[in-house]
C-alpha cells in the first residue's frame, strides 16, 4: 500500500473535540475575551462551546501545558497572569534577541528569508480587517519570529521558539492596552508594515531604532 501523503493525512485526521476546545479557548484569552487572572467556570464553556466536561477538561490540560492557563486545588482554572516583572524580563530577552538577528541578517543576503516576514505581515493585514484580535496576535508573533529568521542563526530562532506562549500573553496584552489608548487596528499593523520596509531597505540602524520603540518601550508606555 503506497504511503499517505502530508495532505491525506490531514484529511483523515481531522481536528479532535479537545483540540478544537483548546483553540476557541486560546482564541478567547489571546483576544482579550478572557483577561488575566479570570477564571474558566467548567458550566458556561461547557454550554458555549456544546462539549462535555471531560474534553473540556484535558484542552484545559494542554493550555496549561502551554502556559495560557493556570490550574489549582480547589481553585479551579483561571487565565494565566503575567506580573510586571515577567513582562520586563520576557520584552526585554524579545529585544536582545531581535537586535542581535537584526545585527546578523540585516542587509539580508537570502533574499528569499524575506518571504516568510511578508506573508505573517499579510495575515496580520486580514485578521485586522476581520478584526480578530486572537488571530493578529499569532501573526504578530509569527512576523516577529519571521524577523528573527533572517539571520539564519539556528540556535536564536530555537530560543526565540522557546518564548512562543510567554510572548503571546504579551502581545495580547500589548495590543489590548495599545488599542484601547493610542491605535487602532489598522495602526498597529501599519507599524509593522514600516518595520518591515526598513528591513527591505537593508538599514541596520534605522531598523534598531525602530525595534527600540516599537518593542518592550512602546508596551510600558501606560
Amino acid at each position: 500500500m503506497a504511503s499517505q501523503t502530508a495532505s491525506e493525512r490531514e484529511q483523515l485526521n481531522p481536528p479532535s473535540l479537545v483540540q478544537l476546545a483548546a483553540g476557541a479557548i486560546r482564541r478567547m484569552i489571546l483576544s482579550g475575551e478572557l483577561g488575566p487572572g479570570e477564571r474558566l467556570i467548567e458550566l458556561a464553556l461547557t454550554d458555549r462551546l456544546g462539549i462535555s466536561r471531560p474534553p473540556l477538561r484535558e484542552a484545559m490540560r494542554l493550555l496549561e501545558q502551554e502556559g495560557l492557563i493556570l490550574v489549582q486545588p480547589r481553585r479551579g482554572a483561571t487565565v494565566a497572569t503575567l506580573t510586571d516583572q515577567d513582562v520586563y524580563e520576557i520584552l526585554t530577552l524579545r529585544s536582545a534577541l531581535e537586535r542581535t538577528a537584526v545585527e546578523l541578517g540585516v542587509p539580508v543576503r537570502i533574499p528569499e528569508r524575506l518571504d516568510a516576514c511578508r506573508a505573517a505581515l499579510g495575515r496580520m493585514e486580514e485578521a485586522a480587517r476581520a478584526e480578530d484580535r486572537a488571530a493578529l496576535v499569532e501573526s504578530g508573533y509569527a512576523f516577529h519570529a519571521s524577523i528573527v529568521a533572517v539571520a539564519g542563526h539556528r540556535r536564536i530562532d530555537e530560543i526565540y521558539a522557546s518564548l512562543h506562549r510567554q510572548l503571546l500573553l504579551c502581545m495580547a496584552r500589548n495590543l489590548h492596552v495599545r488599542e484601547r489608548y493610542y491605535e487602532d487596528l489598522d495602526v498597529h499593523v501599519a507599524r509593522h508594515r514600516h518595520l518591515l520596509e526598513l528591513i527591505e531597505a537593508g538599514d541596520p540602524r534605522a531598523v534598531l531604532e525602530e525595534l527600540a520603540v516599537h518593542g518592550e518601550r512602546s508596551f510600558s508606555q501606560r
